[in-house]
């Protein structure tokens, strides 16, 4: 009887389903498998061309067994099998598999096809297929199965133990409440797919043509429907035999039936038999596993996904059903033939490689899942992406919602973490202020940090000033494809706790949206950047870091217009070129002291050029302090000559090559904040200079800078400066004393013609504009342009 429309036929219902099953047939089924007998079966339509009458067997005869792709099917009537798409077949004998057929099997004599025929298969499956659009969930009829399934397998590693417990009390109810309908429904079909399974495979049909049956017969339920309940029908008669061989050593009743059915070699089985049972419990557990890839698929993706991967979800389905069928075919040949079964090594080769064939559809609907989460994350990101770029340039009345967008946070978290108290905080701590994200990757140059450090901390030693009221916020790039490892714990924690200003209190608070908004937008490639955000969150300089290492605090709050302020009001000058780099430089300019500042990695002419200058400056009686500042990338052998130039008192030195560092980062982003100006070199002076420190910075040789005051400033490379110092009794009667030293050495510098150069100037780092046009520090001819790779490691 049709299970949903309550009368005898229905378009829907498979031939065999058209039968009506009377309490009768349904016992006298029953007791024949308990003889070994098979009874019968009432048909509407025969399954194929070939009868499909039953001949009862005697149990002193041999039973005769037909061959599907699975093995042997008890005391069937021989017909020719049919070629279907997917499988291979081949006629059927009547002689029970022993245990050379494995070789012939293995051999590919009967095998199961690949993907070949889908096609077909999918045409075939797709004209069974009439949904009636109602849904209901499967996930409490599936939890039922996974724990028969479960239970059962572990009775079978142990038959004729004790009894294992099943699902836990409160899983129980969880399972149950809520959904008591549906399962009484549920119960019903599953017990009329039972009856079908059992009388289709009892009378011999071929595996492909049962399993197109059912999908007959579940025609107007849900793909996942259609595995779940197919799959619980099953696992009813499976729970059944497992059931009585768990408990018959124990319960007289379970030992009853066990006699009755003849199956005391079952319950004590051979080593053959044991591996068919570990074969069907493993194809047991790859149909649970692909039964929950479908539900899986079925809640993550709506219908336009489900679509596009329908033929994955078809074929999968197929062979989950497909292989139901297996199982209780080898199930039903088991409890028919009873002592007399032989297990052969063929029939769990067989299964073995049906569970290797799930195992495959699983993958592949993993793989479809993989596909489809990509692209909808994908899509999520992108739309996200947007979204952000919608923001920030809209106007709002404070930062709140790009800082929300910017840093991921869930209500009640705080995602901030303050360095300087400790704690944790909440964003609403930078509502309507300045903020400045420092954007980087999880490690920063000790350097770089260090100076941010000091200057943070000064500033906020006078919070009433203008130059605190802003907040930074560190916001580390990573890499959020390659797995976060405690190691890169540490490490991000290591550099959190150097930090005096906040940072999110993960990197992973950071999405990928974020990150391509921060690189495509912002301009982020791997060096640090300071990016300015008003009180409004306008992005006002998308980075500041440049204005910070020129003028610190004073620059707040750091917008264009304020760099352009800043720069209409410098000059060349030395407290521009050397400022906040040493304490005593500050007090030597107040005192109108000579300052020569110099630079390079000869120790040689350093020792020179040093002796030569003191001489110089003691003949023309005038107060000298010079200043050794290396070179742009301090390594050993600047950190040597310091060592050596402190130890002969040659010169003063910097206390740390962090502020070596830091003079040349200055100087470089001088050259990044010019850039952005549009002024060419010809019209800006400045620029000149810049490019000209940068080009000793570039040579081989040392150099050096002389001042006085806040304007005069005499320069030159290391030969001509070495040359025009030690001929200073030539020039000695020019000088104006007592404040014309550095003027009378600037105009002998520019009258020392030195016909032979080569200049070079390593512009600083990859980011920004390259000028089309640059002239020679020295003769001020346009230069050639190169590309250089450098290693250097010291």
């Amino acid at each position: 009887m049709c299970q949903l429309q309550g009368a005898s036929k229905c378009s829907n219902c498979s031939p065999f389903s058209q039968s009506t099953y009377t309490a009768t047939a349904a016992i006298a089924a029953n007791s024949a498998i308990a003889t070994n007998e098979i009874v019968p079966t009432t048909r509407a339509q025969p399954l194929s061309q070939a009868t499909n009458e039953i001949v009862p067997t005697t149990r002193g005869q041999p039973l005769t067994t037909t061959h599907s792709h699975l093995g042997e099917v008890p005391a069937v009537r021989s017909h020719p099998t049919t070629n279907v798409p997917g499988i291979l077949m081949t006629e059927p004998t009547n002689t029970i598999v022993h245990s050379s057929r494995s070789s012939q099997l293995m051999s590919g004599e009967r095998h199961i096809s690949s993907t070949s025929d889908d096609t077909a298969l999918i045409k075939q499956i797709l004209s069974t297929h009439a949904p009636d659009g109602r849904e209901f969930d499967v996930k409490p009829l599936l939890i039922i199965i996974q724990d028969i399934v479960s239970c059962a397998n572990r009775t079978s590693h142990a038959v004729g133990g004790q009894s294992h417990d099943h699902i836990n009390t409160w899983e129980e109810k969880a399972i149950y409440s809520g959904y008591s309908d549906e399962l009484e429904f549920l119960a019903s079909l599953i017990k009329k797919t039972n009856n079908e399974i059992i009388n289709e495979c009892s009378a011999g049909g071929d595996a492909h043509l049962i399993t197109i049956a059912l999908f007959r017969s579940l025609s107007s339920y849900s793909w996942e429907a259609k595995a779940t309940i197919a799959f619980a029908a099953f696992a009813v008669s499976y729970g059944e035999f497992w059931l009585v061989a768990q408990l018959y050593t124990t319960n007289p009743l379970a030992k009853s039936v066990v006699v009755l059915k003849d199956l005391p070699e079952i319950m004590e089985p051979t080593e053959a038999l044991k591996q068919k049972f570990e074969a069907v419990n493993n194809l047991m557990k790859a149909i649970l596993d692909v039964t929950e890839c479908i539900i899986k698929f079925k809640e993550l993706f709506s219908q336009p996904e489900m679509e596009s991967a329908a033929a994955h979800i078809l074929i999968a389905v197929y062979w989950t059903v497909r292989c139901i069928v297996t199982c209780s075919i080898t199930l039903l040949n088991l409890i028919a033939l009873g002592h007399k079964y032989v297990a052969s090594f063929a029939e769990a080769l067989e299964l073995k490689i049906l569970a290797h064939k799930l195992a495959d559809k699983k993958m592949d609907l993993e793989m479809q899942m993989d596909l489809k989460n990509q692209k909808i994350e994908e899509k999520s990101q992108n739309d996200e992406f947007l979204e952000l770029i919608l923001l920030s340039e809209t106007l709002h009345f404070d930062n709140m919602k790009i800082l929300r967008a910017l840093i991921y946070a869930k209500e009640d978290q705080l995602p901030l973490y303050d360095g300087t108290h400790q704690r944790r905080a909440s964003l609403d701590i930078l509502r309507r202020k300045h903020v400045l994200l420092l954007i980087s990757e999880l490690e920063m140059s000790h350097e770089e940090l260090s100076i941010l450090h000091h200057m943070y901390t000064e500033s906020r030693q006078q919070p009433t000033r203008v130059e605190s009221h802003y907040e930074v916020v560190w916001l580390p790039v990573v890499d959020r494809l390659s797995p976060w490892q405690e190691a890169k714990q540490k490490q991000f924690e290591l550099f959190q706790n150097c930090m005096p200003w906040y940072s999110v209190v993960h990197p992973m608070m950071i999405g990928p949206a974020v990150i391509r908004f921060i690189k495509e937008i912002w301009g982020f490639n791997e060096k640090p950047q300071l990016v300015v955000l008003d009180p409004q969150g306008k992005e006002s300089n998308r980075n500041a870091l440049h204005m910070m290492w020129i003028w610190g605090s004073i620059a707040v709050p750091f917008t264009k217009a304020k760099e352009e302020e800043l720069w209409r009001e410098e000059t060349w000058r030395i407290e521009l070129l050397a400022d906040s780099i040493d304490s005593d430089l500050c007090l030597w300019v107040k005192e109108n002291r000579y300052i020569c500042l110099y630079g390079g990695e000869d120790i040689e002419w350093i020792r020179k050029f040093t002796t030569t200058a003191r001489a110089v400056a003691n003949a023309a009686r005038i107060p000298l302090e010079m200043l050794y500042v290396g070179k742009s990338d301090p390594k050993e052998r600047v950190r040597r000559n310091n060592s050596i130039i402190q130890v002969e008192k040659l010169s003063h030195t910097l206390p740390d090559l962090t502020l070596i560092w830091f003079f040349w980062a200055r100087l470089e982003s001088m050259w990044h904040s010019k850039m952005q100006h549009g002024m060419t070199i010809e019209n800006d002076p400045i620029r000149q200079e810049i490019m000209t420190m940068l080009s000793f910075d570039g040579s081989d040789q040392g150099w050096a800078v002389f001042s006085r005051g806040s304007h005069e400033m005499a320069k030159g490379n290391g030969d001509r400066i070495f040359q025009c110092l030690r001929e200073y009794d030539r020039w000695k009667d020019k000088v104006a004393y007592p404040d014309g030293f550095v003027t009378t050495l600037n105009e002998q510098l520019h009258e020392l013609h030195i016909p032979l150069h080569c200049s070079r100037l390593i512009l600083p780092g990859t980011s920004g504009q390259i000028p089309e046009k640059v002239v020679c520090a020295e003769c001020r001819r346009p230069v050639e342009k190169f590309i250089m790779y450098r290693c250097c490691n010291e």
